[in-house]
């Protein structure tokens, strides 16, 4: 399988200010930020699947841009009875594997004295580089089902990850997901990590808790489905982050 992803955010028309003229006046700036990807999947065997992601991040001002290279890789390994093959699911990947970004352009300028001489002249500074935020998950799922012998109407399917992050506490989460016919999907969980509890240690805006609904509307029998999902994460400061999607499964 091949995948092309593309994330771009333009934030508006944001006035420019000085130190001088800190009411601005001096007309505005708009930033960008884009992320692109490219993603390559294969299926090794019937439990064996991997993938890798070759990705692009561009950040820019008016006047300063910085531009990064990453890798994202990872690999599903897929178990169960014979009746039920794919009953246990384990997977480990790895995320922003890549180049340093670092800040340049005419942002960067400014007017001096000149090193010998009693003139001015254009001088720039150096910008610090810095280091993507790279990822280590791994996590783990095992699909309970009941029902009907023969067809199984029932799904609760129990999942925990844990992620590594480079420059942040690590991660810890685990969540339920009931399903019923595949239509109707509602899930929950929590993810914890060190000081989260406590208002003053906490280095998050999210809580920890998430909950989630997902309806799968088949548009004929064993055809194509149209998927709608809503998730909401707590969150301290503000009212929590709600979330809203459409899918189409061909």
């Amino acid at each position: 399988m091949l995948g092309l992803d593309v994330t771009s955010f333009n934030f508006g028309d944001i006035p420019i200010t000085t130190t001088s003229l800190p009411e601005g006046g001096l007309g505005t700036f708009s930033p960008q930020f884009f992320n692109g990807a490219v993603s390559y999947a294969k299926v090794f065997s019937n439990s064996i699947y991997g993938g890798i992601t070759l990705r692009v991040i561009s950040e820019s001002i008016a006047d300063l841009g910085a531009v990064g290279v990453a890798f994202d890789a990872g690999v599903q390994y897929v178990t169960g009875p014979q009746s039920d093959p794919t009953k246990i699911k384990f997977g480990i990947s790895l995320r922003n594997i890549g180049t340093p970004m670092k800040y340049g352009g005419d942002g960067l300028s400014f007017r001096g004295d000149a090193p010998e001489g009693d003139y001015q002249m254009s001088l720039e500074q150096r910008a610090q580089g810095y280091e993507l935020p790279s990822l280590l998950n791994i996590g783990g799922a095992y699909d309970f089902k009941f029902g009907a012998s023969g067809k199984k109407s029932h799904r609760l399917t129990v999942a925990a990850n844990f992620t590594s992050h480079s420059f942040s506490q690590d991660q810890f989460g685990a969540g339920l997901e009931y399903s019923f016919r595949e239509l109707i999907m509602i899930r929950g969980g929590y993810n914890y990590q060190g000081g989260l509890a406590d208002s003053d240690t906490r280095v998050t805006a999210l809580t920890g808790f998430s909950g989630g609904v997902t309806f799968e509307v088949p548009l004929k029998e064993n055809g194509p489905t149209i998927g709608i999902d809503y998730s909401y994460r707590t969150s301290s400061p503000f009212d929590g982050s709600h979330a809203l999607g459409i899918r189409l499964n061909l």
